[in-house]
């Protein structure tokens, strides 16, 4: 029963997991908003910020930096979640219903990821406790 001794080191796992999904968020902000890792579309270019591409490049850089350090992880991972549900819906549904086949696997994944942290806040190693 090994497996089951993680249990113990669960706030730790938490921890790491709100850290890794918030700073994979935030490097798909620094490609749209910075034109980093490639830029928005790959062009290396960042977007318009006075654009919904823009606008979506600013909560995935703030917010992902937020849940990644802990500071009001919890408002920022509803948010973020938000972000990722309006992404599926008018980006990847379109394309077909299901998510391995219309490109939309990773916003829901970070959907329901950030959900999660949304419901369970900040926890240990973080900024604040929230």
């Amino acid at each position: 029963m090994a497996i089951a001794q993680l249990g113990k080191f669960e706030k730790q796992i938490y921890a790491v997991t709100r850290i890794v999904f918030g700073g994979l968020f935030a490097c798909h902000g620094a490609q749209k908003v910075l034109g980093l890792l490639g830029g928005a579309g790959g062009s290396g270019e960042p977007a318009n910020l006075v654009s919904l591409i823009g606008l979506a490049g600013v909560i995935e850089l703030v917010g992902g930096l937020m849940i990644a350090v802990g500071f009001f992880a919890g408002y920022a991972a509803f948010l973020a979640s938000g972000q990722m549900a309006v992404a599926y819906f008018t980006v990847h549904l379109p394309r077909g219903f299901w998510p391995i086949q219309n490109g939309g696997e990773l916003a829901v994944l970070y959907c329901f990821a950030f959900l999660y942290i949304a419901a369970k806040g900040s926890g240990i190693w973080s900024i604040n406790k929230n």
